[in-house]
């Protein structure tokens, strides 16, 4: 007997990444993403994870996929047998084409939904199936507070596939979203949504995002000031989002932005709130650093909410200009789980993977484990 996945892909997830718009909440920022040069992600990831489903359970699974770009076209071209929900909507998905996808789903009573999208797309399953049917999310969004989603592409095919086989315990997860209007303004208001049962690994399920974590300024000031220390001459520092990188300007007397990618250079600010296509102008034949910090509960530190700095951007700036940040509370957060990194490139991620030192204070370091 053929097992049930029901799929779900939101096609413009994803895309303000890496053009710093931080979201596609509306279709006017999705038109303005488009503008910019953004392209379609969340096809691409739920690719990643549907060949690790090919791979391991063929032509056992049978995908019940929302119709065309949301679902449906992934899977067949995976190779997967697939009925759809409905025939295809014209123009831009919405919210309603996911959530009543999801309906048609737990009506034909799949065993899974597996999703590709951000937050918003979790809030959709949130709203439609709540904890009645097992939920994995493939992450492809550019926040993704929830802990809703696996750590990366391969890990939700993987975690899908233990779910199917073996019956894994499934856990409810907190859906958590922001105003993407008031992120845009360095606001970050997470607000709970609901909850959905999610298969419990902890190898591969990230944590749900930490609001703030409890770093005292005595220990961002010291961390900064070992940063500040190690600054040259005539070299970029592209300073990544978050309050830890935003103490690093602070001590100089900068203002950065706190959600987004900054650039100093010899005591000031040479880009402010940067995306993809700024920072490989001004990387171009300069000597860099790129100043990440991992995300509290989570331990990413690239592939969410950072996305300007792409595998293109590291890969110009070189694997060894990447410096971690973080305060000893901020490591504790993690409770024992590895760094991660989610970049989008495979080859990038595993050169990154292995060890890594990690600035935590003044003339002090950790030496953390790098999960790809």
């Amino acid at each position: 007997m053929r097992r049930r996945l029901g799929l779900i892909v939101n096609p413009v997830a994803g895309m303000g990444g890496a053009v710093g718009l931080k979201g596609t909440d509306s279709d006017e920022i999705v038109r303005l993403a488009r503008a910019r040069g953004a392209v379609p992600l969340a096809p691409r990831r739920a690719a990643e994870a549907l060949a690790v489903l090919a791979a391991s359970l063929g032509d056992r699974l049978l995908v019940v996929a929302a119709p065309g770009d949301m679902g449906e076209a992934a899977a067949l071209a995976a190779g997967l047998a697939v009925e759809t929900t409905a025939p295809p909507a014209a123009g831009e998905t919405t919210a309603a084409d996911t959530e009543a996808a999801a309906r048609v789903m737990r009506q034909r009573v799949v065993e899974l939904i597996l999703f590709a999208g951000g937050d918003g797309t979790a809030r959709n399953l949130a709203a439609a199936v709540g904890e009645e049917v097992a939920v994995v999310g493939i992450p492809a969004g550019v926040k993704m507070h929830s802990a809703a989603y696996a750590t990366n592409p391969r890990a939700a095919g993987e975690l899908a596939v233990r779910f199917l086989e073996l019956r894994l315990p499934v856990r409810p997860a907190e859906i958590m979203d922001v105003d993407e209007t008031a992120f845009r303004r360095g606001e970050v208001a997470a607000q709970l949504y609901g909850y959905l049962s999610v298969p419990h690994d902890r190898a591969l399920v990230q944590g749900m995002k930490v609001g703030r974590v409890n770093s005292d300024e005595a220990a961002l000031d010291a961390l900064a000031t070992e940063v500040i220390d190690r600054i040259e001459p005539n070299r970029l520092y592209v300073l990544g989002p978050g309050s830890t990188t935003r103490a690093i300007a602070r001590r100089l007397g900068l203002d950065k932005t706190l959600l987004g990618v900054d650039v100093l250079c010899d005591g000031r600010l040479v880009a402010v709130d940067a995306d993809e296509t700024t920072l490989l102008g001004l990387l171009d034949g300069r000597k860099t650093t790129v100043i990440v910090s991992p995300i509290g509960g989570q331990g990413h530190i690239l592939g969410r909410g950072n996305q300007q700095i792409s595998p293109a951007v590291l890969r110009r700036a070189g694997p060894a200009s990447l410096l971690v940040v973080a305060t000893p509370q901020k490591l504790d957060s993690l409770q024992g789980r590895p760094l991660r990194v989610d970049s989008g490139d495979a080859e990038l991620d595993r050169m990154l993977s292995g060890y890594m030192r990690v600035v935590t204070g003044y003339r002090n370091e950790a030496v953390c484990r790098v999960a790809g």
